[in-house]
């Protein structure tokens, strides 16, 4: 089968009902399209076998995580153009329920199926999550979903984020600067936007590997408490935290924010982990947040948020980040997180987007993995290497395309009579 490509070009065109941008490049050493483009690599037959038993996303990621598919070239520029091939279609994009009554969409299918052999489905790579039964967003579904992400491996973490070890968006002064000094510039203007001043109590809800805590204890001089679901999160942030010389000021606890009984708290930080609570649980997690707080204390809300959908009853989970990257996550617009902290009890007094800085961010991570690339697949196996940078790349684009976007917000719980204690200028931060 000397022409693999070319009849796999031709099948894929006739399904899409569009011109391929990409090269394709067979197993038998073939390639069709277009010249000078990134090319996507089809190793074996039965990465056609993964998209037939899954059409969509959820077939592609299969195959990109078992090593079926490949990108040769720029892998930016391919995701780009696959994204405005197949996610970004819009209303052009016609349903699979309607592709199946054009009779030739129904003979690419069949051509397909003829070109990929035989037809058992292909077990998933071993890793994808496994779903629990039952209701989501329980204690016990949380931690293992928060296990599956974060408990990859501290070392495999550090080649990511470097020495930061920040897993949120940095903040940048300028595309040149470096990531530390923007991750640096993030934690410090949370700091500033929560207010805090020494001897206070700072409660860090999903405190990753401590980083947050142990700079504002350093550079601010407040007791924090910081919390984590992820048991190998914990035991790094408490040896930086002793190494640090703040075990004095820093306490770090494996605990679900909703078991947090100890406050009242003087400012809450909730840096990337409200994307984990999910949309039945978010008011009773700002409930929870607002009852921890003193009156006048302030939460610093940092959360990636999706675009509105015309019809938000219908909204479903990106399929291969459920799968691989964060089971059970979910992503609300904006308006619907603001929404939700005003009915815990919340004043919202400021809203700032890091869009364009997230995208600086992801670059940034895929570089670090790309240039420690055959240490990072001995640490944490070729698929799960191969799942990070396909997930943080594709993300670098989606935030950089508006798709998805990121949001501080700063909410106060006001005291009656209603003084806020914010400064009369917005964004002084004092």
């Amino acid at each position: 089968m000397a022409d693999a490509a070319l009849r796999l070009k031709n099948l894929v065109e006739q399904l899409l009902a569009a011109p391929l941008p990409l090269r394709l490049r067979a197993w038998d050493g073939s390639e069709a399209g277009p010249p000078g483009a990134p090319a996507l690599v089809v190793r074996n037959r039965r990465a056609l076998r993964r998209l037939l038993w899954k059409p969509g996303e959820l077939g592609l990621a299969r195959a990109w995580v078992a090593g079926d598919l490949g990108i040769e070239g720029d892998l930016y520029t391919a995701l780009d153009l696959l994204a405005g091939l197949i996610w970004e279609r819009g209303d052009d994009a016609r349903t699979l329920a309607q592709a199946l009554r054009d009779p030739a969409f129904r003979a690419a299918v069949r051509g397909l199926a003829k070109l990929a052999g035989p037809f058992p489905p292909p077990p998933p790579p071993r890793e994808e999550a496994r779903k629990l039964r039952g209701h989501l967003h329980t204690r016990h579904s949380d931690r293992r979903a928060v296990s599956h992400h974060y408990d990859v491996g501290n070392d495999f973490y550090e080649i990511v984020l470097g020495p930061s070890m920040v897993y949120s968006c940095a903040y940048w002064d300028s595309p040149d600067g470096t990531l530390e000094d923007a991750q640096r510039d993030k934690l410090e203007l949370v700091c500033r936007k929560l207010g805090l001043k020494p001897g206070q109590r700072l409660l860090d809800v999903g405190c990753g590997w401590g980083s947050m805590a142990i700079h504002a204890a350093r550079e601010h001089g407040v007791s924090v408490v910081g919390i984590t679901l992820s048991q190998e999160q914990a035991a790094y942030a408490r040896k930086r935290v002793a190494d640090e010389g703040l075990t004095d000021r820093v306490e770090i606890r494996v605990q679900d924010y909703r078991d947090v009984t100890d406050g009242p708290y003087d400012a809450i930080s909730s840096i990337g982990m409200a994307e984990h609570v999910g949309s039945e649980r978010y008011l009773e997690y700002a409930r929870a947040l607002l009852a921890l707080l003193k009156p006048g204390g302030r939460l610093l809300n940092h959360q990636i948020g999706r675009r509105p959908q015309r019809d938000e009853t219908t909204y479903s989970v990106d399929a291969f980040i459920d799968a691989y990257v964060f089971p059970d996550g979910e992503l609300a617009p904006l308006g619907t997180t603001v929404t939700q902290l005003e009915r815990a009890g919340f004043e919202v007094r400021d809203v700032e987007s890091l869009r364009e800085h997230y995208a600086l961010t992801l670059r940034q991570w895929v570089t670090n993995l790309e240039e420690q690339w055959e240490r990072a697949q001995r640490l944490t196996g070729p698929g799960r290497a191969r799942v990070w940078r396909l997930y943080m790349a594709a993300s670098a684009l989606a935030f950089e395309r508006n798709r998805i976007g990121v949001n501080q917000v700063l909410a106060v719980r006001t005291p009656e009579p209603g003084a806020s204690g914010l400064p009369l200028r917005a964004r002084t931060w004092n």
